[in-house]
């Protein structure tokens, strides 16, 4: 896919970031999520929490453990999408994949694969375990089916924590399943490969 590029995100990136992670969350997490945060204060939570990462990843102390990357697309103005990887996150899940977001309109682009095979190839590299995961929410169904198709698997359920801690965000208790790669070196190339049915 010559017409979409990857690369590290920057605090110039904050605005941008941000604001997809808003339109994400309100357009996938309505009902886990209350209405108030998701049509209020998330977009000015979000800023908060990706200027806090980026300010971090631009200094000189604990920037080893994250990445955070930004995929473009040729024609497109502003970001396609990007993902944000914490090293060795879990002694048995390995690292994880905190945040995958991707624009509405590229879904199925295969923008979702790109930056899915670059956090793996992250944590192959620099990561002390090859094990890769992430949390989807129980109600994304969408979600579950490309992880899936792209070769994870559905290890177990759990409650999704609010965000930043604030548990009014949340509508009641809602369910989050924790997808596994238990070898990040074949999603690595997951890139190089002709796209499965339902990947994104």
């Amino acid at each position: 896919m010559p017409d979409i590029t990857l690369r590290t995100a920057g605090i110039a990136d904050v605005p941008a970031i941000a604001a997809l992670h808003a339109d994400s969350w309100r357009r996938h997490y309505r009902g886990a999520y209350t209405d108030a945060y998701l049509d209020g204060d998330v977009l000015a939570d979000r800023q908060a929490v990706w200027s806090a990462r980026l300010a971090a990843a631009a200094g000189t102390a604990g920037t080893a453990g994250t990445a955070t990357i930004i995929a473009e697309h040729d024609g497109d103005d502003g970001i396609a999408g990007f993902v944000h990887v914490v090293l060795d996150r879990d002694p048995v899940w390995g690292s994880l994949v905190d945040n995958l977001h991707v624009v509405h309109h590229r879904h199925r682009s295969g923008v979702g694969r790109r930056l899915l095979a670059r956090a793996a190839r992250i944590a192959v590299t620099a990561a002390d375990s090859n094990v890769l995961h992430l949390w989807v929410l129980e109600q994304n169904v969408a979600a579950q089916r490309f992880y899936l198709a792209c070769g994870a698997e559905n290890r177990e359920r759990g409650t999704a924590s609010p965000p930043r801690g604030d548990a009014s965000r949340l509508n009641g208790t809602p369910g989050k399943f924790r997808m596994v790669w238990t070898d990040a070196t074949v999603l690595a190339h997951l890139d190089s490969e002709p796209p499965h049915p339902g990947a994104a």
